[in-house]
């Protein structure tokens, strides 16, 4: 059962697992959800904003990087120098 909460509507967890292809479309769409279990809230879904995409993107490309760069040998490239950085 659903009922709405101000802006937000209110989904029980057993709802919102079995409903849960549609709730996040709306999510995605604009929607909030709170999500209640034995009638107490416990969790909120809400639409995730650009910059927030955006962040967490960047954040899972340089792990990525991080990662491909940790699994490189390392190489001994000799003395570097604070002029190296400028070349």
């Amino acid at each position: 059962m659903h009922y709405i909460r101000g802006m937000e509507r209110s989904i029980s967890a057993t709802d919102a697992n079995r409903e849960f292809s549609r709730v996040l479309n709306e999510v995605a769409g604009g929607e909030t959800y709170i999500v209640t279990s034995r009638g107490k809230p416990v969790a909120k879904f809400v639409p995730m904003t650009v910059d927030e995409a955006d962040r967490i993107e960047r954040n899972r490309r340089m792990r990525a990087l991080l990662e491909r760069l940790a699994r490189e040998p390392a190489r001994n490239l000799g003395r570097v120098t604070r002029d190296d950085g400028y070349e």
